[in-house]
């Protein structure tokens, strides 16, 4: 392989862990996903797994779904340039700046309206850090009710059943950084707040 085919191959070779990240991020079942993109369930997998070569005919349909720029999939540099292209999008009602391109440990700026005050706990496999920015954010963590304001961060093993959002009071923007390990979980509040420790 000539040294100007090894980019190309190495960028090729990470599309498939990126494509499955960028799916159980979702949340989405493969099957979910082929039948939203008329790709069927093994070429999906196939696909995530390296056993399939990534296609554009096959990477449209996915972007489109995923509502992601095909850069984002395929991991294309901009060459000289450090800065990623920010592009929020609407998630369950609230406004998600990706700051991280998909795949690896992922970082989002959050900014949840004050009528995100409903919880509704869940759980998945990961880990994930928060990170208040402004305003006052409720979080909900097994048995926990916690209210974290400016500058305060949690972080904790999202196999516990979790929710986060607003106080009621108002909007709040919030950093998380999300990565699939768990670990253990720890809270930090500034005193007035109740905390896991």
């Amino acid at each position: 392989m000539s040294v100007q085919e090894q980019p190309i191959a190495d960028a090729l070779n990470r599309v498939g862990p990126r494509l499955q990240s960028l799916r159980k991020q979702r949340g989405i079942t493969l099957t979910a996903l082929a039948a939203a993109t008329g790709i069927s369930k093994s070429t999906l997998s196939r696909l995530e797994t390296g056993l399939r070569r990534p296609s554009l005919e096959l990477l449209l349909p996915l972007a489109q779904v995923y509502q992601v720029p095909l850069d984002d999939l395929v991991g294309a540099p901009a060459v000289g340039d450090p800065r990623i292209r920010l592009k929020p999008r609407q998630v369950n009602g609230r406004t998600v700046l990706p700051l991280t391109p998909p795949g690896g440990v992922q970082a989002w700026k959050i900014v949840i309206p004050r009528s995100q005050s409903t919880p509704r706990p869940r759980a998945h496999d990961g880990f994930e850090w928060l990170y208040v920015l402004s305003g006052r954010m409720r979080l909900v963590l097994g048995d926990q009710d916690l209210i974290l304001g400016i500058g305060e961060a949690a972080e904790f093993d999202t196999q516990v059943p979790h929710w986060f959002g607003s106080t009621g009071e108002g909007p709040a923007e919030v950093l998380s950084i999300f990565d699939r390990p768990g670990e253990r979980m720890q809270v930090r509040a500034r005193s007035g707040h109740r905390s896991t420790r």
